[in-house]
């Protein structure tokens, strides 16, 4: 009779487990820049099969996304006139997206991120060479005009927060320097002496990612597909440890990059990296390479952050951006120049296996991801 017991509380147990896990959501969002669009998918994180659940109307070219921590709001920029800053209410069931609010942007931004509290939108503007800072309400909306602003130099390209809430690192494409600054309770930023870090001549850095123990902030430079690497010290500087070169520009005859502008029209094949992220543990850090169609994993030395190739991969054609789920098992793609976005699973080596795809609108270029309980 006991046994018998046990045996039913361990189904009961086992069956309220299970359903837990269904509770579990996690849909994707992709920027589908020339058609205006925000599609949206369901994640099987059983499978990596995508599903396309619909599409969202921005009202212009949509590019950048970023999420609440708290997973209940979606951001974009619109960099088309009117230039905007929108944001969307998630429904935690099924992913749909709600018009929260809007507000006219002070410039155009291809990137903008959230801090860790979900107070401040920060965001980078390429052609002014700015940075702005602006303050969410406690509902999440967007409140303009912008509170703080840093003169960038040229070509500003990324804007992070690190773990502490209390540090902010700039990408700055034109300059070849990553910024270091301080975020202030009200959202205000200044310099952390002396202000800069600088990456090799000529790189690019574009966009950066923190591992996730805040020791390490890793930079890929656009016009190089170097990653270097800088230790964070504990006032939020940084200090270089090393370069990585391009893993794919030898092996598909890229020259060096130039930066490129709306006038480009060099058919050269060059470097033109893109997006970078780690791994939730911290053990796997990926690369996007766009003249290559390429993601390139590195796994992540756990003693002092140090990088070891494992090998790159064809993707999506002309991949801008990627996105890793927080479970760190799948890592979707999308290619600006692909009707599709891919599925990749991130098997325990690091090494990436295609798994599904999904179709996509025009100019897919972001990716954003929410799992939600």
């Amino acid at each position: 009779m006991n046994n018998s017991l046990a045996l039913r509380q361990s189904i009961l147990l086992l069956g309220m487990a299970f359903s837990g896990s269904l509770l579990a959501q996690t849909f994707v969002y992709v920027s589908a820049a020339e058609d205006g669009n925000i599609a949206r998918y369901a994640l099987n994180e059983r499978t990596g099969a995508l599903k396309h659940l619909g599409d969202t109307p921005a009202g212009g070219k949509v590019m950048p996304m970023a999420i609440s921590p708290d997973k209940k709001t979606l951001y974009a920029a619109v960099r088309s006139q009117p230039m905007r800053l929108a944001s969307w209410s998630v429904n935690g069931k099924s992913g749909a997206l709600t018009p929260s609010s809007a507000c006219m942007a002070a410039a155009s931004y291809p990137y903008i991120s959230l801090d860790r509290q979900g107070r401040f939108l920060l965001a980078a503007s390429y052609d002014s060479g700015l940075v702005h800072v602006y303050r969410l309400g406690a509902d999440g909306k967007l409140a303009a005009p912008f509170i703080s602003e840093v003169e960038t130099g040229h070509a500003a390209h990324s804007v992070i927060v690190d773990a502490t809430n209390r540090s902010a690192y700039v990408g700055v494409l034109g300059t070849d320097r990553v910024l270091q600054l301080a975020l202030h309770p009200d959202g205000q930023l200044t310099p952390l002496e002396p202000g800069f870090v600088a990456t090799a001549e000529k790189s690019g850095p574009r966009h950066s990612a923190l591992s996730p123990d805040n020791r390490f902030l890793y930079n890929v430079g656009e016009m190089s597909g170097a990653i270097t690497q800088f230790v964070r010290q504990p006032d939020g500087t940084l200090t270089k440890v090393a370069d990585y070169p391009s893993a794919v520009a030898e092996k598909y005859q890229l020259q060096h990059g130039v930066e490129r502008t709306a006038s480009y029209s060099d058919t050269t094949p060059r470097i033109w990296a893109a997006d970078i992220h780690i791994t939730p543990d911290g053990h796997f850090l990926y690369v996007t390479e766009r003249t290559s169609s390429t993601v390139t994993g590195y796994r992540v030395s756990p003693q002092d952050g140090k990088l070891q190739l494992i090998n790159s991969w064809r993707v999506e054609k002309q991949p801008r951006g990627i996105a890793i789920t927080p479970d760190g098992r799948w890592l979707i793609a999308s290619g600006e120049k692909s009707a599709v976005i891919g599925s990749y699973a991130i098997k325990e080596s690091g090494e990436l296996q295609r798994v599904a795809e999904a179709p996509v609108g025009k100019d897919a270029n972001w990716v954003a991801i929410a799992s939600i309980q």
